[in-house]
């Protein structure tokens, strides 16, 4: 019996395809007239080899445009040929997503531990009521739904939001993703410039990942966290008695990411003398630790950060031209968070979920949003800490915010605005006047503030037209600031 014996669901909602394993025709036959009825798709199998077939990529059930993929599996466990264990293993395999039940009439504590070992999702002895039998595959059922449901979420976050945890939908973000993968698989060695907070750590990773080193040491060290005269011994190492303390061979950190990658953070704050050492290596693809007499092979790939202009330091004396071109085979530039803006609402969302995750947990879990008008003040700050001063901001408002909605006064607005890129936010959804008149006004609340008089000024206006804009737009109650009147001056915005 294969899969042209299932029987047709009609009009009947379809709840999942349940694939059936038993060389007991009877109990095949039971249990999908019973599963037919409770509005399941079935395909009834009584040898372990056909349904193996069927279940390969290129198999009766491989995934069906119209009916779906194989949501359950029900196998028993004595069989000819195959046994319901066996059948187990090579599933799990080959489709480790599919849940399966197995059934017997010969159950013990001993075979049910080792079934659930190997993967099984549940284990039924016979007789069982059918009762229990529904409730089992509607939960299993559920579970694959939720498995795909979260795969294909993913899937999704991976081409909205970048790749490797690197948040992103800009064109300059696609541009730097690009060139990750890209260069990933080579052995150059790579430069990544960009400000202070951009991520270029998060970017020096994502290539370690991608790469054939992914397995291999990921090794990072910022060059200016570690004082000078401690530095080179970090690096390179040191032998025996080298200096006073050395009372044993140390290891350096070039040695400990030998066959994988090392990451040299703020490059640009690296003193000449070790710069000169730091060459030595690429070029000689050796090393020699402190006060040792021997060189030592290393198989290591370097990825350098700054945020500093090395050309600039070149031409001042304090970098070495011929390290600059050795690091900088391939170069990434990292965007300022004011160069992407439109990533400000992605990211915002990202650390959102990030922090309530750190922050709340068991009874305290609560599910938290950006009202409009906070994404907004979001996205027309300066950012001068870039993505790291973003992750912090949304952080301290989630720690700090008493409702269910983290609102604009929520955020603290430490700077002032940049102009050009609230103006730029402000009209990139292509609001009407009205809409484009409401967010004017909050910005220049925000800036002013709420120093009501000041912003009238600003905005060309009188108070009381300001009051009486801010219970339109909902931001006051009637009654408040009721001293003013509302019917008073009907002067608009010029």
């Amino acid at each position: 019996m294969g899969q042209n014996g299932r029987k047709q669901m009609g009009s009947t909602s379809l709840k999942g395809r349940v694939v059936i394993l038993d060389d007991d025709r009877e109990m095949v036959s039971l249990l999908e007239d019973f599963l037919t009825s409770e509005g399941y798709l079935i395909s009834p199998f009584s040898n372990a080899l056909d349904a193996l077939t069927a279940l390969r990529p290129s198999g009766a059930l491989a995934h069906d445009k119209n009916e779906g993929d194989i949501d359950l599996i029900i196998t028993d466990l004595k069989m000819a040929q195959m046994d319901g264990m066996q059948f187990l293993q090579v599933i799990k395999s080959e489709r480790p997503e599919i849940p399966v039940v197995l059934i017997t009439a010969f159950g013990s504590i001993d075979t049910a531990i080792e079934a659930m070992k190997k993967g099984a999702y549940h284990y039924l002895v016979k007789p069982f009521k059918l009762t229990e039998m529904a409730v089992i595959v509607q939960r299993a059922v559920e579970r694959r739904a939720l498995t795909r449901e979260n795969f294909n979420l993913k899937e999704q976050l991976k081409k909205e939001r970048g790749i490797e945890g690197i948040v992103g939908n800009s064109k300059p973000m696609q541009t730097v993703f690009d060139l990750i993968k890209r260069v990933s698989n080579s052995q150059a060695n790579v430069l990544i410039t960009g400000e202070s907070g951009t991520g270029k750590e998060m970017v020096a990773r994502a290539i370690h990942s991608l790469s054939e080193r992914r397995e291999k040491p990921f090794i990072a060290i910022n060059c200016s966290a570690i004082p000078e005269n401690l530095l080179e011994s970090e690096l390179f190492g040191h032998a025996k008695g080298s200096f006073t303390g050395a009372t044993q061979r140390k290891r350096g950190l070039i040695e400990e990411a030998n066959g994988g990658t090392l990451f040299l953070d703020e490059i640009g704050d690296m003193i000449p003398a070790l710069q000169a050492k730091l060459l030595r290596v690429l070029q000689e693809r050796k090393i020699k630790p402190v006060g040792d007499n021997q060189f030592y092979d290393i198989d290591v790939r370097v990825i350098c950060a700054t945020h500093k202009d090395l050309k600039a330091g070149i031409r001042e004396g304090t970098f070495r031209e011929d390290l600059y071109y050795r690091l900088s085979v391939i170069p990434i530039a990292l965007p300022a968070l004011r160069e992407r803006t439109e990533d400000i609402p992605l990211l915002a969302a990202h650390f959102l979920k990030k922090a309530v995750a750190r922050h709340f947990s068991g009874p305290q879990v609560r599910n938290l949003s950006f009202t409009k008008e906070a994404v907004f003040k979001l996205c027309s700050m300066k950012w001068a800490g870039n993505v790291r001063e973003l992750e912090n901001v949304v952080e301290r408002a989630v720690v700090l915010t008493r409702g269910q909605e983290i609102i604009a006064e929520d955020i603290d607005n430490h700077d002032s605005s940049d102009p050009q890129t609230a103006l730029s936010y402000m009209v990139q959804d292509s609001p009407t006047i009205a809409q484009l008149e409401q967010r004017y006004i909050q910005m220049i609340l925000e800036k002013t503030a709420g120093r009501k008089d000041k912003a009238a000024q600003i905005l060309g206006i009188n108070r009381r037209t300001l009051y009486r804009k801010e219970r339109e737009y909902g931001w006051v109650k009637e009654g408040e600031d009721s001293e003013l009147d509302a019917t008073g001056n009907q002067e608009e915005l010029s």
